[in-house]
């Protein structure tokens, strides 16, 4: 098993896999090869307990081989693997269903560039930890008066000699009232506006933090605003430069906004493909769905959906190729927020009456699953950068379009 992006020749890739698929089928639980219900999550942390025993057992069998961040290096608890190695156990899980063994904003934004911008100290304190699911984080960003523009961020964090004093407010926090430390971007200087901002970390415990959730049209979420009083923050918790976050904040935002885009949000009602829900609501006739608009638009959204996919997986080959792809994940963000907006509405007109039920027995899972998700996805269009800001981005960096003037 190489440990990096070395070359390798098709006779070792093929004895990875052959390998790989053999440690899949002797360590993944039967019950982790099911479809992943609204609370199978598994976010680790400090207080998680699992739902399933086999949970834990999943996520301890992937963690020792480093496999819940397969690419990270091995001294910071990564697998090491190559990105053809990689390429192999992602082909190999979705071959056998697995469920993932970690749900992880450390491993999809903060680990990433705690690779690049942390000191050493700080990449063997806290990827270990994360690959582990020994701790969860949340993301300090947004607040009531910067949220597109995020570098107009009031936070404020002050230089008390030998610790920072940090007074403001986050809205949007996601899972800021389950997480146990947070990645925050701060105020550290007041003259200046994107030099001023500053990167880092603390324990949701510390005293002076207060989380309260914030409840959505949906009925559901995991949002929350998250208030700073007097948060006494050691100074060994700065990431990178004084004053030079706003840098690796817009390098986490690529990498959320990629994730966001991998996972194409979710949604919908249950594990059933789009096509199957309709054909059970609308009916069939000759083996098609009787309602040929409808058909047509199914149709239409999941040849999207497969060029999308597809489209994802060149960007992914591009930079292993060492081509910078850092402007599509802008792209992927606003086309990931229209596919999965325009599933749910779909799966919502294929119901019919049956998705006018919030609750009762009246209604399947499913039935009372898919208004919520259809309402819950017209966040898609602000969270993580909203779509005339991600728009813009496109506008200029992928276009080459500049302001009138």
């Amino acid at each position: 098993m190489a440990d990096g992006p070395g070359p390798q020749t098709s006779k070792e890739l093929e004895e990875f896999r052959s390998e790989t698929r053999a440690w899949l089928e002797a360590n993944c639980p039967a019950l982790m090869r099911t479809p992943m219900g609204e609370d199978d999550a598994v976010w680790g942390g400090r207080d998680w307990k699992p739902k399933h025993p086999e949970q834990k057992q999943w996520l301890d069998a992937m963690a020792s081989k480093g496999w819940t961040v397969p690419t990270w290096p091995t001294e910071y608890g990564g697998g090491g693997l190559s990105p053809q190695e990689n390429t192999i156990l992602q082909d190999e899980l979705r071959r056998i269903k697995a469920r993932p063994a970690l749900m992880s904003f450390g491993i999809w934004m903060f680990g990433p560039v705690l690779l690049e911008y942390g000191n050493e100290a700080q990449k063997k304190k806290y990827l270990p930890q994360i690959a582990r699911g020994e701790i969860r984080w949340c993301q300090g960003y947004s607040e009531p008066g910067a949220g597109s523009d995020l570098a107009g961020l009031q936070t404020k964090c002050e230089d008390k000699g030998d610790h920072y004093l940090i007074n403001g407010q986050k809205v949007w926090t996601s899972y800021a009232n389950e997480a146990d430390w947070i990645f925050c971007l701060v105020r550290t200087d007041t003259k200046v506006k994107h030099e001023g901002i500053s990167f880092i970390l603390f324990d949701m415990t510390s005293p002076g933090v207060e989380t309260r959730p914030i409840k959505l049209i949906s009925g559901a979420s995991p949002f929350c605003e998250t208030f700073f009083t007097d948060v006494k923050v050691p100074k060994e918790n700065l990431v990178g430069k004084l004053n030079g976050g706003w840098e690796i904040a817009k390098r986490l935002l690529m990498y959320e906004r990629t994730s966001i885009s991998a996972g194409g949000f979710g949604g919908g009602a249950g594990a059933l493909p789009i096509e199957e829900i309709a054909k059970h609501y609308v009916g069939v006739e000759d083996g098609k769905l009787e309602d040929r608009d409808l058909r047509a638009r199914i149709a239409a959204h999941k040849m999207y959906d497969k060029a999308f996919a597809l489209t994802v997986r060149r960007a992914q080959e591009m930079a292993k190729a060492g081509d910078n792809v850092s402007h599509m994940a802008s792209m992927f963000k606003v086309a990931a927020a229209t596919m999965n907006q325009e599933k749910t509405e779909l799966i919502v007109e294929a119901m019919g009456n049956r998705a006018l039920g919030w609750s009762g027995d009246g209604f399947t899972k499913g039935e009372i699953l898919a208004p919520r998700a259809m309402l819950r996805a017209k966040g898609n269009s602000i969270e993580g950068g909203t779509t005339e800001v991600n728009l813009n981005v496109v506008a200029k960096r992928v276009l080459g379009l500049r302001d009138h003037q």
